[in-house]
């Protein structure tokens, strides 16, 4: 039987890959199994700056609500061979065809959050159909998965890069991309300058994201990552929210 399981996982990934062009909850989703350094809190009733709610990418509707808010890593600086990594255990698929096998990304989103303690800023990660697995770890330089070759992020001090897995970006076809909307890549905050996608593949999701370069003499930059599973805009959305500390430049 497991093997079967594998065999079934590996077509499902295959029939899903593509390079990236520039629902209700499942009730068998299981809760993130996070790395032993990570602090997971759940917030019962999560202020609107904490949750990504400043980041929407469209004004509220009727009917938008924060059904559950998680910190799944509290602030600290990923090393780079210490990534914060979150485990989700989604079945495949996770819903029956024509929709998505696996969690698809909907919508980034980007936002300051300057009157918070820390100040920091975010960009989010807007997903249907479910959390996927992901680890955030510091990169020396953002290489495109495929090619192997490098992609250029100027004005950063440091990368850090996202890996969502059992995730897509893609439409069935793989010949259109699934995000409705998002940032301009030179987003051009202080702690947070920029972003890239690197790679959708066979399941694998990627982006970089560009960290400015503060005046303080300590370099690293400090990490948190929320995940929220909210409506929005009539969206059934599960969203990951890596927040950078932007004391430095205040």
């Amino acid at each position: 039987m497991r093997n079967a399981g594998v065999g079934a996982l590996a077509l499902l990934l295959a029939l899903t890959a593509c390079t990236p062009p520039a629902p209700q909850p499942s009730a068998s989703s299981q809760p993130p199994s996070q790395s032993p350094s990570a602090s997971a809190t759940a917030t019962a009733s999560p202020s609107p700056s904490a949750t990504g709610d400043a980041d929407e990418t469209a004004p509220p509707q009727p009917g938008d609500k924060v059904i559950s808010s998680t910190i799944t890593h509290d602030w600290s600086v990923p090393g780079p061979t210490t990534p914060l990594h979150t485990d989700h255990q989604n079945p495949v698929p996770i819903a029956p065809p024509p929709a998505a096998p696996l969690p698809t990304l909907y919508a980034i989103g980007a936002g300051q959050h300057p009157a918070d303690t820390p100040p920091y800023d975010q960009l989010s990660f807007r997903f249907n159909g479910g959390f996927p697995s992901y680890d955030v770890e510091v990169v020396p330089e953002l290489v495109a998965d495929g090619s192997g070759l490098p992609i250029e992020m100027p004005g950063t001090g440091t990368i850090l890069e996202v890996t969502f897995r059992g995730a897509q970006a893609h439409t069935a076809d793989g010949k259109a991309s699934t995000v409705t909307s998002a940032p301009a890549p030179a987003v051009g905050y202080k702690a947070l300058t920029s972003y890239a996608p690197a790679g959708d593949f066979e399941g694998v999701l990627s982006y970089g994201i560009g960290v400015g370069r503060p005046m303080s003499p300590v370099p690293e930059t400090k990490v948190r990552v929320y995940e929220v599973e909210k409506i929005e805009q009539g969206q059934h959305l599960y969203v990951v929210a890596i927040q950078l500390d932007a004391t430095a430049w205040k």
